[in-house]
C-alpha cells in the first residue's frame, strides 16, 4: 500500500466497478491518517464518499502519473497492481493500436482481430541483432532474444506460448518460427526453413477447427524443436503433439466445425482426382454438419486445400500417399452417414441398402459384410468361453464413432511422424529452440475430461513459470549485491499433487477404469471419500453428486464426471480393428502396423511381472507432460501470454472483465505481484541523475554520480527501506517513483510560476514604459500640428490674393487669344477653298486625257486578245491530246507518291532539319555565285590580257612563216580525221539498224510485262492492305507511346530489373559453384584423408572463371575450367540478336524494293509507247554530234589554211601556225626529257651492278655469247672483235641495265594506263549519274506541272529532301573513307618515321663506335631517349602469372597511396594493346577472360574488405572506360588527344566485352554497397537516435526490466561525429582509389538512403524515441549530415533528398497536433511519408515531460480521413536492402600510356615496354 501522504488533493485513484472492473476517481480533499471517509469525484462528475477502515488498510489503489501510462513494460509502472496493468494494456491496445506489451520476462500479446502490418521481412531484419529492451515489444524481439542467448550461452531455449482459444497462440508460434527461418540460413539443406514453415498448414488442416471463440483454434498441443548447428543455422526440426481432441471428429457444438481438412476435401470434391471418393458438400455428412455453419467468413476451403497439398509435396509426401490420406478421410465421412436402426432394446442393425457403408468398405478395402456385422455386435471373452453379443443402438453408434476417432488419431500420428522424418536432418544438432503452442486455461459451462487435462497442463506450466520468475528476481538482487528477503508467492504445487500424486485424481480414475464394472458415479464417490474436506483445492458441488470442483491457480472449475471413464479408456471394438487389419488398402495397413508398433513399445516398457494392460489416456498424457517439463527445465524459457480481448471478435476492442480473467489465468498478475513485493522500479544511476537533477542545487552536484544520487534520495525519501543501492542500479519500492515524480513536477511547477511571474512583471513594465513614451510623443505631435495649422492659415491668406490677381489676368488673356484664333481660322478656310477649286480643274483635264488613252489601248488589246485566244485554243487542243497520253503515266506515279506520303509519316522533324540544310546550301550557293561573278570579272581581265598577247603574236607572224615546212604533217592528221568520220557514219548506220531490232524486241518485252503487270497489280493491292495494317499498328503503337518521363521510368525499371537479375544470376552462379566445390571436397575426403599440395591446389578453386578462363590464384597451369556462366554463349547470343536485327532491316529493305519493283512495272506499262520517242531522240543527238564534228573539222581547216584558201598550209607568224609550233616544241621537249631520264636510270643501274659484282671479278668471269641475241645474229662481220669490247663485263652490265630500265618504264606506262582507265571510268559513271539525275528532274518537272500548286510544293520539297539526303549520305560515307584512310596513313607514316629514326640512330651509333679509339672507352656517349608506344609485351601463357601478381596478390593500400589511380587497369589495357598489335585473337580472349575471372575471385574471397572492393570497383570502371576511349568510336574519342587516338585498338572490336565489364562493375558495385552497409549499420541507430549531444535537457522516462543493466549506457553509444568520421574515411578511400566522381555521387546517395531507412525504421519501432526532444535531436543530426555534404562538394548528388523522409518524421514529432488545421498542415508537410508511417508516429508519440500531451485518438482519426485519398503503401518500413540503379558514366583519362612506369613491387619483370 502506498504512503498516506500521497493521497492529497488532486491525486487519482482506482475504484472497483461491476461493469468496467475498475474506474478512475480524483481525491477532492487531503487524506490524513484516521479519517473514516475519502472524498472522491468520478470522471463523470459524480461525488462519492469512500468509507475506510480505521487503520486505513483499504485505501484505493493510486493511479500512475500520465507520463508513465502506455509504457512498453508494465514493470516500469510506479504502482504495480491490477487496475494499473489493465489500464496500461487498454491504453496501448485501444489508443496506440499496439498489441504487444512486456510484463517483466513475459510478452503479453492481445489478439487485434485485424491484420496489422508489423510482420514483414523488413521488420524481421530490423529486430535482428537488437537488444530486447531497445525496440518496442514484439514476438520478433522474444525470438531474437532466444536466438541470441542460444548463440551466446550455448544453451537450449524454449518459447512457451499459451492462452485460451482465440487468443492468437498459433499465429504467435508461427511468426516465431518464421523469424528463426529468416534470420538463420540452413547448412547443407537449401529448403529446411521452408519445410519447417510448411508443417504449419498441414498441422492446422488436421489439428485446427472452428470454435465459438476462434475460427482457427488448435485442438491439440505441440512442441516444435528447431535444431541448429554450431554456426547457428537451422538443420531440422522435430514435433511433439499432446492430447488431440478426438471427440471433435464425431461431434461439434452449435456454430462450430470439424477439423478443416474435412471441409477442404468436400470443397475440392468436384476435381477429377476426387471423383472416386463420391463426396459432396459438407452439409451432406453427419460428421461435418452438426455445427450447422460449415463456412468461415473470408476463408476459401478449396484454396486452402491447394496450400495443404503444396505443403505435403514440400515435406516429401508424394501424391499417392496424399491420395491415400484423402481416401481415408473420405471413408470416415461416409462412415458418419451409416445409419443404425433399433430393433429392440438390446439389439440393433445397419439400415439395409446403405450406400455409404458400401463406399466406406470399398475405400478402405474391407469386407462390407464383416463390417456390417461387427458394427452392431461385440465379442465377449470369459475364462471358459467366447460369445458374441448384440449391441443397442446407442452402443453401436458409440462404437462407430470410436472407430472413426481411432482411425483419425492413427492417421494424425502417422502424419506427424512423417513430418518429423522429413524435418529430421542428417547433420548433428548442436542446440535447439523449442516453441510450445499449448492450450490455455479453459472453463466452460460443462467441463469434461479434455478441459481437465488442459487445466492440469496449465497448472504444471504455471508452477514452472512461478519458479522461474522467482529465480530471476533472486538472481537480479544477488547480481546487484543488495539484501533481499524471501518473497511470498502463490505455489500451486498442492493442486498439482491433488491431480497427479499417488492416489490422486488420475490414479483413482485409472483404478476405476480397471474395475470390471467401474462407472463415473463410483469414481465420483471415491473422490468425495478421499479428498472432500481433506484437500483445500477439492470441493463437492452442493447440488450434484456427479461433479467435482478443483481450485486452480486461475479460478475454480466444476467438472462433470460423465464420460471421464470412457474417454480415459479410449476403447475400440477389437473385431472392428481386426476387420481393418485384413484390408487390401496399403495405407490402412500401415496405420494398423503403426498401432501395433506403438503397443509393442509400451509392452516392452512394462515389467514382465506386470499384467499387459493398455495405457489410459490420462497416464499417457501425464507421462508426456512430465517429459515436456523435463525438456523445459533444461532450457531457458521465454514466455508469451496471448490475451483474447473480447468474445465478439471485434477489432481493437477490449472487454475489461474478460481481459482481467485471462490476466489472472495466465499468471500476469502473479508476475506483477511478485515484482511489486520486491523492488519493481529500477533505474540506472545515470538515468536517475538525468531525470531528477532538477531536485538538486548546483552546489549539491558532485563529480561522482552515485554519491550524488544517494544524497538526493536520503534528502527526499526518509524511509531507507523504500529503496536500495545496487552496483549499477537503484531499486525502488512500489510508489516511490510516483512520489519522486510528484516532487519533480512540484519543483518544475514552482519554477514555471517563478518564470511566469518574472515574465509578467517584465511585460507590465514594458507596457507602462511604452504607454508613457506614447503619451509624450502624442503631446509633441499635437502641439506641432497646431503651430503648423496657424502658419498654414497665414500662407493661405496671402495665396488667395495672388490667386485672384492671376485669375483675372488669365481671363483677359484667354479672351484675346480666342478672338485671334477665330480670325486666323476664317482666313485659313477661305484660302483652302480657293486652292481646292483650282486643283479640281486640273484633275478634270488630266482625267479626260487619260480616259482617251486607255480607250484607244483597250480597243487594240481586245483585237490582240481575240487573236491570241484563237491561237491558245488550237494549242490547248493539241496539248490536251498530249496530256491525255501523259495522264495514265501520272496516275501510276500519283499512287507511288501517295505511298511515299504514307511511308514518310512522321518525317516532319527530318524535313525541318533538311530544310535547315537546304538553307545552308542556298547560302553556300550565294557565296559560290559571288565567287563566280568575281571569277567572271577576273576572266574578263585575263581576256583583255589575251587580246594584247594576240596582237603581239600577229606581229611575230612574219618571223614564223619560215617554219611552215611542218604543216604537211598536220594535213596528214586531217586526212586521218576524215577517215575516222567515215567510220563514225558507218557505225551510226549500224546503230540505227540495231535500234530497229531493239524496238521490235522491246515491243515483245512490253507485252510480256503487261501480262506480268496484271499479276503484280494484285500483289500490289495485297501489299497495300498489309501496309495499311502495319500503318494502323504503327499508329496504335505511337498512340500508346508515353512521354519522356514515362520512357525514363521504363528505362530505369528495365535497368533495375536487369541489374537485379544480374545480381541474382551471379549469386546463383556462386552458390552453384560453391556447392560443386563442396561436393568435390566431399568426394576427395571420401577417397583419401591425405592430399598433396599440388592436388589440393588443383581442387580448391573458390571461384571458377565465368568466361571459361583459369583461376589466377589456385591453378598454376593454364587449364580452362568449365564455366557456369558460359560467357561465349552469351556473346554468341548477342551476335545472334544483332544478326536478327540486320535480317529485320534487310526484310524491310526487301519490302521497299518490292514496292519499287511494283512502281517500275507500272512505269514500264508506258515504256513501249515512249521507247520510239527515246530512239528518235538518240538519233537526233547522234546527228547533232555528227554535225558538230563536221563544224569542228571545218573550223580546224579554216584555222589551218585560212578562210579564203582551201588546203593551203598556215603561214608563219599566224595564230594557227604558232599553235602548231608550240605543240610541236612541247612534244619534242618532253621526248628529250624522257630520253635523259632513261639514260640516267640506265647508268644508275649499271653502276649498282658494277658495285655489286666488283669483288667477284665479274668482268673476267662473265662471257656473253652475243650472237645468241636476236639483234646481233646477222652482224657476223662486226662480231669478230666483240669480246675485246667485253673484257670487264661492262657490255653485259649495260645490257642488263637497259632491260631493267625498260621494265620500269613499262610498269609506269601500264600504271598510267590503269589510272587513266579508272579515271575515265569514274568520269563515265559521273556522266551517267548526271544524265540519270537530269532525266529524273525532267520527269519530276513534267509530273509536278500536272499537280495543283500546294501538292506541287510538297512534291518539290520531298524530292529535294530525298536528293539532299542522298548527297549527304554519300558525302558522309566519303568522309568516313577518307578519315579511315588518313588514320591508316598516319599510323603507317609514324611507323616509317620511327623505323627511319631508329635506323639513323643505329647508323650514327655504328659510326661513332667505328671512330672511337680503344683508349676512349670510358667516354660518356649521350643517347637519344626512347619513345614508347604505350604497350607491354608479354609471352603467350603469361596471363595467369600476370593476373596473379597484378590482381590476386596486390595490396590496394600501397597502390592507392604511392601510384596513380587505376594503375592495374592501365597495365592490363597496355597488355591488351600488345595483343591487338600482334593481331592474336587467342591472346585477347585469354587476357580478358582471365582478368574477369581473377577480379571475380578476389571479390568473392575478400568481398567483406571495403578497401579491396572499392579498389577493384575503381579499376574495373577504369578498364571499361579504356575499352571505350580507345575503341575508335567517335562518341568516345572526341576528347582524346592526337597521341591518344594513335593508341586506339586497330584489329579487334570489343564492344561485347564492354557489356561484360559493365555487368562486372555493377556486380562489384552491389557488393561494395553491401560492404559499406555492414560498416555503417552498427553506427547509424546509436549516432542518429540514441546519442544526445546535450545531456539532460528534457530528461528521460523510467524504464523496465528489459533495459540494459550497464550503469553508463552512453559508453556504448556513438556520436554523430563518429558517423561523420566514418563517412569521411569512406569518402577519402574512394577518392584515393580514383573512383569516378559520378559514381562517388551515386555511392553517397545510396549511403544517405541507408542512413535514412535504418533510422526511420527504428524510429517506427521504438516508442521511447517518438518525442519532441528526439525530433529536435534528429534534425540537428540531419543538419550535420547536410553540412558534411556541402563540405565534400556533394550537395548536388541527390543525397540530401534521400534524408527528406527522416526530416519530415522529425518535424512531425515537433509540430502541433491538436486541431484540424494542424492535421491539414501535417498532410501538406509529410509528402515523403506513407499514411501508415504518419499514423504510426502519431500513435507512438510519447511525452517525456508532464507539460507535453499525447496525441488524441480523434486527431489520429482526423489524420486518417485526410490521408485516405493518398496512395497507400502496404508496407510500414522502408526497404533497407534497396539498391538504386547504377549507371557507369563514361569518363575520359588524360594519362598517356607511354609515360606509365611499372613499379618493381608489382613483380612484373617479365613484361617489356615497347
Amino acid at each position: 500500500m502506498a504512503a498516506p501522504e500521497l493521497y492529497s488533493k488532486g491525486a487519482r485513484v482506482w475504484l472497483p466497478d461491476a461493469a468496467e472492473v475498475w474506474k478512475s476517481a480524483e481525491v477532492l480533499k487531503d487524506y490524513t491518517p484516521g479519517d473514516k471517509t475519502l472524498s472522491l469525484q468520478l470522471e463523470d462528475g459524480t461525488l462519492l464518499e469512500q468509507k475506510l477502515e480505521p487503520g486505513g488498510g483499504d485505501l484505493p489503489h493510486l493511479r500512475n502519473p500520465n507520463i508513465l501510462v502506455g509504457e512498453n513494460d508494465l514493470t516500469s509502472l510506479s504502482y504495480l497492481h491490477e487496475p494499473a496493468v489493465l489500464h496500461n494494456l487498454k491504453v496501448r491496445f485501444m489508443d496506440s493500436k499496439t498489441i504487444y506489451t512486456y510484463c517483466g520476462i513475459v510478452l503479453v500479446a492481445i489478439n487485434p482481430y485485424e491484420s496489422v502490418p508489423i510482420y514483414e521481412a523488413d521488420i524481421i531484419h530490423a529486430y535482428s541483432g537488437q537488444n530486447m529492451g531497445d525496440m518496442d515489444p514484439h514476438i520478433f524481439a522474444v525470438a531474437e532474444e532466444a536466438y541470441k542467448q542460444m548463440a551466446r550461452d550455448e544453451r537450449n531455449q524454449s518459447i512457451i506460448v499459451s492462452g485460451e482459444s482465440g487468443a492468437g497462440k498459433t499465429v504467435s508460434a508461427k511468426y516465431a518460427m518464421r523469424y528463426f527461418a529468416t534470420v538463420s540460413s540452413s547448412s547443407g539443406e537449401a529448403t529446411v526453413e521452408e519445410r519447417v514453415l510448411a508443417s504449419n498448414p498441414i498441422m492446422e488442416a488436421f489439428g485446427n477447427a472452428k470454435t465459438t471463440r476462434n475460427d482457427n483454434s488448435s485442438r491439440f498441443g505441440k512442441y516444435i524443436e528447431i535444431g541448429f548447428d554450431k554456426k547457428h543455422c537451422i538443420t531440422g526440426a522435430n514435433m511433439r503433439t499432446y492430447l488431440l481432441e478426438k471427440s471433435r471428429v464425431v461431434f461439434q457444438a452449435q456454430e462450430e466445425r470439424n477439423y478443416h481438412i474435412f471441409y477442404q476435401l468436400c470443397a475440392s470434391s468436384h476435381l477429377p482426382e476426387y471423383k472416386n471418393f463420391k463426396l459432396g458438400d459438407a452439409d451432406d455428412f453427419h460428421y461435418t454438419n452438426q455445427g450447422q455453419n460449415p463456412v468461415i467468413e473470408g476463408v476459401n476451403d478449396a484454396k486452402e486445400m491447394i496450400n495443404t497439398r503444396k505443403a505435403f509435396l514440400l515435406l516429401g509426401i508424394d501424391v499417392p500417399h496424399q491420395m491415400a490420406i484423402y481416401q481415408i478421410l473420405a471413408a470416415l465421412l461416409h462412415l458418419s452417414n451409416v445409419e443404425i436402426k433399433e430393433e429392440s432394446r438390446d439389439r440393433s442393425s445397419v439400415v439395409s441398402n446403405n450406400g455409404h457403408l458400401n463406399v466406406f468398405s470399398e475405400l478402405l478395402g474391407v469386407s462390407c459384410e464383416e463390417m456390417t456385422h461387427w458394427l452392431c455386435h461385440r465379442k465377449l471373452k470369459t475364462t471358459t468361453e467366447t460369445f458374441v453379443k448384440s449391441l443397442s443402438k446407442v452402443n453401436a453408434t458409440t462404437g462407430r464413432d470410436a472407430l472413426a476417432k481411432h482411425i483419425y488419431a492413427r492417421l494424425f500420428s502417422w502424419i506427424v511422424d512423417n513430418v518429423n522424418n522429413t524435418l529430421r536432418s542428417t547433420s548433428k544438432q548442436h542446440s535447439f529452440i523449442g516453441v510450445l503452442d499449448i492450450y490455455g486455461f479453459e472453463t466452460f459451462e460443462i467441463n469434461s475430461f479434455e478441459q481437465f487435462c488442459i487445466n492440469y497442463a496449465n497448472e504444471k506450466l504455471q508452477h514452472q513459470f512461478n519458479l522461474h520468475v522467482f529465480k530471476l528476481e533472486q538472481e537480479e538482487y544477488m547480481r546487484e549485491e543488495i539484501p533481499w528477503t524471501l518473497i511470498d508467492f502463490y505455489d500451486n504445487q498442492p493442486c498439482i499433487n491433488l491431480i497427479e500424486a499417488k492416489l490422486g485424481i488420475l490414479d483413482l480414475l485409472d483404478e476405476e477404469c480397471r474395475m470390471p464394472k467401474g462407472s463415473d458415479d463410483t469414481w465420483a464417490q471415491k473422490m468425495y471419500n478421499t479428498f472432500q474436506k481433506k484437500n483445500l483445492h477439492f470441493e463437492k458441488p452442493r447440488l450434484s453428486n456427479t461433479a467435482f470442483i478443483i481450485h486452480h491457480f486461475a479460478d475454480k472449475v466444476e467438472y462433470q464426471c460423465f464420460g471421464f471413464l470412457e474417454k480415459n479408456k479410449d476403447t475400440v471394438n477389437e473385431e472392428q480393428i481386426n476387420v481393418l487389419s485384413k484390408s487390401q488398402f496399403g495405407m490402412l495397413l500401415k496405420l494398423c502396423e503403426y498401432d501395433e508398433k506403438a503397443a509393442g513399445t509400451s509392452k516392452k516398457q512394462t515389467r514382465p511381472s506386470q499384467k499387459e494392460t493398455k495405457k489410459t489416456v490420462g497416464l499417457q498424457f501425464r507421462q508426456s507432460l512430465h517429459l515436456l517439463m523435463e525438456t523445459l527445465n533444461h532450457t531457458t524459457p521465454h514466455y508469451v501470454r496471448c490475451i483474447k480481448p473480447n468474445d465478439l471478435k471485434a477489432p481493437f476492442k477490449l472487454d475489461p472483465s474478460r481481459a482481467v480473467q485471462q490476466l489472472r489465468a495466465c499468471g500476469i498478475l502473479e508476475t506483477v505481484r511478485i515484482s511489486a513485493a520486491g523492488f519493481p522500479s529500477r533505474w540506472t544511476y545515470q538515468e536517475f541523475f538525468v531525470r531528477y537533477r532538477v531536485l538538486l542545487k548546483r552546489k549539491d552536484i558532485l563529480a561522482d554520480w552515485k554519491q550524488t544520487c544517494k544524497n538526493l534520495l536520503e534528502k527526499c525519501i526518509q524511509d531507507k527501506n523504500k529503496y536500495q543501492f545496487g552496483k549499477n542500479k537503484i531499486f525502488f519500492r512500489a510508489g516511490q517513483v510516483a512520489f519522486l515524480e510528484k516532487l519533480r513536477s512540484d519543483k518544475l511547477r514552482l519554477a514555471c510560476v517563478r518564470i511566469q511571474k518574472t515574465i509578467r512583471c517584465w511585460l507590465a513594465r514594458k507596457k507602462y514604459l511604452r504607454m508613457r513614451q506614447a503619451a509624450v510623443l502624442i503631446q509633441k505631435h499635437v502641439r506641432a500640428s497646431q503651430a503648423r495649422r496657424y502658419v498654414m492659415f497665414l500662407r493661405q491668406t496671402r495665396a488667395a490674393l495672388v490667386i485672384q490677381r492671376s485669375v483675372r489676368m488669365w481671363r483677359q488673356r484667354r479672351r484675346y487669344r480666342q478672338m485671334r484664333a477665330a480670325a486666323l481660322t476664317i482666313q485659313c478656310f477661305l484660302r483652302a477653298y480657293m486652292a481646292r477649286m483650282q486643283y479640281y480643274k486640273l484633275i478634270y483635264e488630266r482625267t479626260a486625257v487619260t480616259i482617251q488613252r486607255w480607250v484607244k489601248g483597250w480597243l487594240v488589246r481586245r483585237q490582240y486578245k481575240r487573236t491570241v485566244a484563237t491561237v491558245v485554243l488550237l494549242q490547248s487542243c493539241v496539248r490536251r491530246m498530249k496530256a491525255k497520253r501523259e495522264l495514265k503515266k501520272l496516275k501510276a506515279e500519283a499512287r507511288s507518291v501517295e505511298h511515299f506520303k504514307t511511308l514518310n509519316v512522321g518525317m516532319e522533324n527530318k524535313i525541318m532539319q533538311l530544310q535547315h540544310k537546304i538553307n545552308e546550301q542556298q547560302r553556300e550557293n550565294r557565296e559560290l555565285s559571288e565567287r563566280l561573278s568575281a571569277a567572271v570579272k577576273s576572266q574578263a581581265l585575263e581576256k583583255e590580257k589575251q587580246n594584247k598577247d594576240l596582237n603581239n603574236l600577229r606581229r611575230s607572224e612574219e618571223e614564223v612563216r619560215a617554219k611552215a615546212e611542218a604543216v604537211p604533217s598536220l594535213l596528214e592528221q586531217l586526212s586521218f580525221l576524215h577517215s575516222e568520220l567515215e567510220n563514225t557514219k558507218r557505225e551510226k548506220e549500224l546503230i540505227e539498224e540495231q535500234s530497229k531490232l531493239y524496238v521490235d524486241r522491246t515491243q515483245k518485252v512490253v507485252e510480256d510485262l503487261n501480262l506480268k503487270n496484271n499479276e503484280l497489280t494484285k500483289e500490289n493491292s495485297d501489299m497495300q492492305t498489309l501496309i495499311l495494317e502495319q500503318a494502323q499498328k504503327l499508329a496504335e503503337v505511337n498512340a500508346n507511346f508515353g512521354d519522356k518521363k514515362l520512357l525514363e521510368m521504363d528505362l530505369n525499371e528495365e535497368r533495375s530489373r536487369y541489374q537485379n537479375l544480374l545480381s541474382e544470376h551471379l549469386e546463383l552462379e556462386e552458390r552453384h559453384r560453391d556447392l560443386k566445390e563442396e561436393l568435390s571436397n566431399v568426394s576427395l575426403t571420401k577417397r583419401t584423408h591425405k592430399r598433396s599440395d599440388s592436388y589440393y591446389s588443383s581442387n580448391s578453386s573458390e571461384f571458377s572463371q565465368s568466361l571459361g578462363s583459369t583461376d589466377a590464384e589456385d591453378n598454376g597451369s593454364q587449364t580452362e575450367s568449365e564455366s557456369t556462366v558460359d560467357l561465349p554463349l552469351m556473346l554468341k547470343l548477342q551476335r545472334r540478336v544483332k544478326e536478327l536485327e540486320l535480317e529485320k532491316q534487310s526484310l524491310s529493305h526487301q519490302l521497299e524494293n518490292r514496292e519499287e519493283t511494283v512502281l517500275l512495272v507500272e512505269e514500264e506499262r508506258t515504256a513501249g509507247r515512249t521507247e520510239l520517242d527515246l530512239e528518235a531522240l538518240k538519233r537526233q543527238e547522234l546527228e547533232y554530234e555528227n554535225k558538230r564534228l563536221k563544224e569542228d573539222l571545218n573550223e580546224l581547216r579554216k584555222s589551218l589554211t585560212g578562210e579564203d584558201e582551201d588546203l593551203v598550209p598556215p603561214a608563219p607568224g599566224t595564230k594557227p601556225y604558232s599553235v602548231l609550233l608550240d605543240q610541236l616544241t612541247s612534244s619534242t621537249e618532253e621526248l628529250e626529257m624522257r630520253k635523259e631520264e632513261v639514260m640516267l636510270l640506265r647508268s644508275h643501274m649499271v653502276r649498282q651492278e658494277a658495285l655489286k659484282h666488283k669483288s667477284s671479278d665479274l668482268g673476267e668471269s662473265v662471257k656473253l655469247n652475243l650472237t645468241e641475241m636476236p639483234s646481233l645474229q646477222n652482224t657476223g662481220s662486226r662480231s669478230k672483235n666483240i669480246h675485246t669490247l667485253n673484257e670487264d663485263g661492262e657490255l653485259w652490265l649495260a645490257y642488263e641495265g637497259l632491260k631493267e630500265a625498260n621494265r620500269v618504264l613499262e610498269f609506269q606506262m601500264r600504271e598510267q594506263d590503269r589510272t587513266h582507265g579508272e579515271e575515265c571510268k569514274r568520269l563515265r559513271d559521273e556522266l551517267r549519274k548526271l544524265k540519270e539525275d537530269r532525266a529524273e528532274q525532267q520527269n519530276f518537272l513534267a509530273r509536278s506541272l500536272q499537280l495543283p500548286e500546294a501538292a506541287r510544293i510538297d512534291a518539290g520539297l520531298k524530292h529535294e529532301i530525298t536528293h539532299l539526303t542522298n548527297e549527304n549520305l554519300e558525302l558522309m560515307e566519303e568522309q568516313e573513307r577518307q578519315e579511315r584512310m588518313i588514320r591508316k596513313l598516319r599510323k603507317h607514316l609514324k611507323l616509317c618515321m620511327r623505323k627511319i629514326e631508329e635506323y639513323e640512330a643505329n647508323a650514327q651509333l655504328k659510326e661513332r663506335a667505328s671512330t672511337i679509339t680503344p683508349p676512349a672507352i670510358n667516354a660518356n656517349v649521350t643517347r637519344k631517349e626512347k619513345e614508347y608506344q604505350g604497350m607491354l609485351k608479354y609471352k603467350q601463357g603469361d596471363e595467369t602469372r600476370l593476373l596473379k601478381n597484378l590482381v590476386t596478390d596486390l595490396k590496394p593500400r600501397g597502390v592507392a597511396v604511392s601510384f596513380i589511380p587505376g594503375l592495374p587497369a592501365y597495365i592490363i589495357f597496355m597488355c591488351l594493346r600488345y595483343a591487338d598489335y600482334v593481331n592474336n585473337d587467342q591472346r585477347v580472349t585469354a587476357l580478358l577472360n582471365n582478368t574477369i575471372g581473377s577480379i571475380k575471385g578476389v571479390i568473392k574471397k575478400r568481398g567483406s574488405d571495403f578497401e579491396i572492393v572499392s579498389f577493384w570497383l575503381s579499376n574495373t570502371c577504369r578498364l571499361l572506360h579504356c575499352l571505350k576511349q580507345y575503341s575508335g568510336e567517335t562518341i568516345y574519342t572526341a576528347q582524346n588527344t592526337p597521341k591518344q587516338n594513335d593508341h586506339c585498338l586497330s584489329n579487334f572490336e570489343l564492344s561485347e566485352y564492354q557489356q561484360v565489364f559493365e555487368d562486372l562493375a555493377i556486380q562489384i558495385y552491389r557488393q561494395f554497397i553491401k560492404c559499406m552497409e555492414d560498416i555503417m549499420q552498427p553506427l547509424i541507430v546509436s549516432s542518429m537516435l540514441e546519442h544526445e549531444n546535450i545531456q539532460g535537457v528534457l530528461g528521460s522516462k523510467p524504464t523496465g526490466h528489459r533495459k540494459k543493466s550497464c550503469s553508463f549506457p552512453e559508453d556504448g553509444t556513438t556520436s554523430i561525429e563518429a558517423l561523420l568520421q566514418r563517412l569521411s574515411s569512406l569518402f577519402s578511400s574512394m577518392n584515393q582509389h580514383g573512383m569516378d566522381p559520378p559514381l562517388i555521387k551515386q555511392v553517397v546517395r545510396q549511403q544517405f538512403y541507408i542512413i535514412c531507412a535504418i533510422t526511420l525504421n527504428h524510429l517506427l519501432l521504438r516508442k521511447d524515441m517518438c518525442s519532441w526532444s528526439k525530433g529536435l535531436q534528429i534534425r540537428y543530426n540531419v543538419w550535420q549530415l547536410e553540412e558534411w555534404l556541402t563540405e565534400k562538394d556533394m550537395a548536388n548528388s541527390g543525397a540530401k533528398e534521400m534524408l527528406e523522409p527522416l526530416v519530415q518524421a522529425a518535424q512531425l514529432l515537433q509540430i502541433k497536433k491538436k486541431t484540424e488545421a494542424d492535421a491539414l498542415a501535417i498532410c501538406n508537410m509529410c509528402t515523403e511519408l506513407t499514411p501508415l508511417q504518419i499514423v504510426k508516429i502519431l500513435t507512438l508519440y510519447t511525452p517525456v515531460i508532464e507539460f507535453e500531451e499525447r496525441v488524441s485518438t480523434t486527431f489520429i482519426d482526423t489524420m486518417k480521413d485526410f490521408l485516405k485519398d493518398r496512395d497507400k503503401s502496404p508496407t510500414l518500413m522502408m526497404d533497407t536492402k534497396k539498391i538504386f540503379n547504377v549507371t557507369i558514366q563514361f569518363t575520359t583519362s588524360s594519362v598517356a600510356f607511354d609515360s606509365i612506369q611499372i613499379p618493381s613491387s608489382f613483380n612484373l619483370g617479365f613484361l617489356t615496354r615497347i
